[in-house]
């Protein structure tokens, strides 16, 4: 399982999603710090989540750095966050 699945998995059973886009940007860090042949390093994360609602960035962002305590860890060395609640999210 890659590093996506499990981010995907944890995420999806942690917040319940109404959308979330989970992007490998790995190859765009090559040569600079933390980035590891085969990618798996950085992320950029878009998820919408009714767990959001009423909370401010910091704490929506702690919610997901729990859930990926583990990836966080191990392989992921970057991780952009772009945390909404349902009525923030204009779907494209």
């Amino acid at each position: 399982m890659t590093v996506t699945d499990r981010m995907n998995e944890k995420l999806t059973a942690g917040l319940s999603p109404l959308h979330l886009s989970i992007v490998d940007d790995s190859h765009k860090h090559e040569g600079h710090s933390g980035w590891r042949e085969g990618g798996q390093t950085h992320f950029r994360v878009e998820i919408v989540s009714e767990q959001f609602s009423g909370k401010s960035r910091v704490e929506r962002q702690r919610m997901v750095y729990a859930l990926l305590a583990d990836e966080l860890a191990e392989t992921v060395h970057a991780l952009q966050l772009k945390t909404l609640a349902p009525s923030e999210y204009t779907r494209r």
